[in-house]
């Protein structure tokens, strides 16, 4: 995928579902329509009661979801049932690390691998504490994508950069996700910085929500990572126009008319 977009030149588009918000099945047909619509990989949110990286639009999407019992084997079922379906596009797990550590971290790698998972990020698992998940995954041939931040010193995107697998996933901000109105001029000395230590693909993600924000990372990073405007866009529209809204949002993203 990461080659395709260098062949095409341009940035890639990775929108973030929270998986079962609004319901199961409309992640079944959202996670097909955004792929369709110009999504390059898609992020599959396991929700948590605690999500410290996220901000309030994905904290609410994850207590309606877990309010509907969806847990990680519950997501495990629904990329399963994608790929069944005949979904192609990357699909990343996205949660936090006590739901893994209460499934079991070799079941989980199992498990993901078995469900057509094609990496897994975990916000709150330092790199320092890694080392039992990234090496359980990696034995089914999955990576565990390190994130950085604003606040990383050198030698900790170094210490990152040196275990990173797949891609790099660059927080934006200081701060939880949230749509914002532009992205923070200090991601580009982030970019910079990161790049001193990796030739792996970079994503950029928290705050994007317009395609100007996609067009300025062109050079700078190879994707960049949509999740609460995309959460908002699903919940503001009415049952029937999810699908259609959701869509035409991810191909604007992407440059596409819809």
């Amino acid at each position: 995928m990461f080659q395709r977009l260098t062949q095409e030149g341009r940035t890639g588009v990775f929108p973030y579902l929270t998986v079962g918000f609004p319901t199961i099945d409309d992640t079944l047909s959202l996670a097909p329509a955004l792929a369709e619509a110009g999504a390059d990989l898609i992020e599959l949110g396991v929700p948590f009661s605690d999500p410290i990286a996220d901000g309030p639009t994905i904290q609410a999407a994850s207590f309606d979801a877990l309010q509907q019992g969806v847990t990680l084997t519950k997501c495990l079922e629904v990329c399963k049932t994608l790929r069944g379906n005949g979904l192609e596009t990357p699909l990343v797990l996205m949660g936090y690390y006590n739901p893994i550590l209460s499934y079991g971290i070799d079941a989980f790698a199992r498990d993901a691998v078995l469900a057509g998972a094609d990496g897994a990020i975990v916000p709150d698992l330092p790199p320092e504490e890694s080392a039992p998940l990234r090496e359980a995954l990696k034995s089914q041939g999955l990576p565990l994508i390190s994130l950085l931040t604003p606040t990383s010193t050198d030698e900790r995107i170094a210490e990152a950069c040196a275990l990173a697998e797949g891609f790099i996933y660059c927080v934006a901000v200081t701060g939880v996700t949230g749509a914002r109105r532009e992205v923070s001029t200090n991601v580009f000395e982030l970019l910079d910085r990161i790049r001193k230590h990796t030739t792996l693909p970079i994503a950029v993600g928290f705050g994007i929500s317009e395609r100007e924000h996609v067009e300025s990372l062109a050079g700078h990073a190879q994707a960049a990572v949509v999740g609460s405007a995309l959460i908002n866009v699903i919940h503001s529209a009415p049952p029937d126009e999810r699908l259609r809204r959701a869509g035409d949002f991810i191909a604007k993203l992407a440059g596409r008319k819809s």
